[in-house]
């Protein structure tokens, strides 16, 4: 029911904005060092809190899931496994990434916002019952991980110049673009059901032909995002130093998400998926290796 390479959507922009944190000093010439154990944290606690949200997800549309064709056979309607079973594991889950964020003392700032922030994923689960923004819910879901991984390992600074967090919010924005516009493409493929079962969404709405527009401006505006992280030291954040490795990347993720959308018609959907997991799961990993790159070599 949960596969941990769906991780890799989110996982890679935590890992790059940890290099940034780890590399990047402060504006005040402060800088942040390397700790195995926050990257340990920063493991545990993004694949537990993915794990619960996903697991919480799939017990929330149990039932929208069982009337679905195209959702039927997933394992909760197809009676693979129990409510109760997936209940438990949502608890287990969010025990381990409450527990995770003790890994990051004495920076407290992590536990604190740990309940927050998973109730903030739950959320998600019930959003697209009641507003068309779902998509923008799930985004915001993921911008946090870049965020929250900053925070975890510069508390400090931030506390001390919310400036600090420039570079990760900038990062987090372009997330929640990258993941708003792919949910929009995703929910192409629901929109007779959606419409029937009065559930919110871009194409239940506007149609696919509109809802894939949209889709295409949020990615360009992710793309917008990205050139604009090197930026972020003009405004008063600490300067990143990403240069020319990073910019030839941010053309090469370009090209990726254009190909993303010559895969997807309105009138074909039959390769949604492979844009959906294969492309993006290219960019999600390739834009954590182009930071590090440029920031490391």
């Amino acid at each position: 029911m949960i596969r941990f390479s769906h991780t890799v959507f989110a996982l890679p922009f935590a890992l790059a904005a940890a290099v940034m944190a780890w590399t990047v000093p402060a504006a005040s010439g402060e800088s942040n060092a390397f700790r195995a154990r926050d990257l340990f944290g920063i493991l545990v606690c993004m694949v537990s809190a993915r794990s619960a949200a996903m697991a919480f997800n799939r017990l929330a549309d149990r039932r929208l899931d069982g009337r679905n064709p195209r959702t039927a056979m997933r394992h909760l309607p197809a009676g693979l496994l129990s409510p109760r079973a997936v209940a438990g594991f949502v608890i287990l889950m969010s025990v381990l990434f409450v527990g995770g964020t003790l890994l990051f003392l004495p920076n407290r700032l992590p536990i604190m916002l740990s309940v927050p922030v998973l109730g903030f994923l739950f959320g998600y689960s019930f959003a697209k019952r009641f507003t068309l923004m779902a998509h923008f819910w799930l985004g915001a879901a993921l911008m946090l991980a870049p965020i929250s991984a900053w925070i975890a390992l510069r508390g400090e600074l931030v506390a001390g110049d919310v400036r600090d967090l420039l570079p990760a919010a900038v990062l987090g924005m372009a997330v929640l673009c990258w993941v708003s516009g792919f949910d929009i493409i995703y929910a192409c493929q629901d929109v007779g059901f959606d419409v029937r079962a009065k559930l919110h969404s871009v194409p239940a709405r506007w149609g696919v032909r509109r809802a894939l527009r949209l889709a295409a401006a949020c990615h360009a505006a992710m793309v917008l995002c990205l050139v604009a992280l090197p930026l972020t030291g003009r405004f008063g954040g600490p300067p990143l130093g990403l240069g020319g490795i990073y910019g030839a990347g941010i053309l090469l993720l370009g090209l990726l998400l254009l190909y993303e959308h010559m895969l997807v018609k309105p009138d074909d959907l039959t390769r949604v998926n492979v844009a959906f997991f294969h492309v993006n799961a290219a960019i999600s990993l390739g834009l954590f290796l182009l930071i590090a790159a440029d920031l490391w070599l």
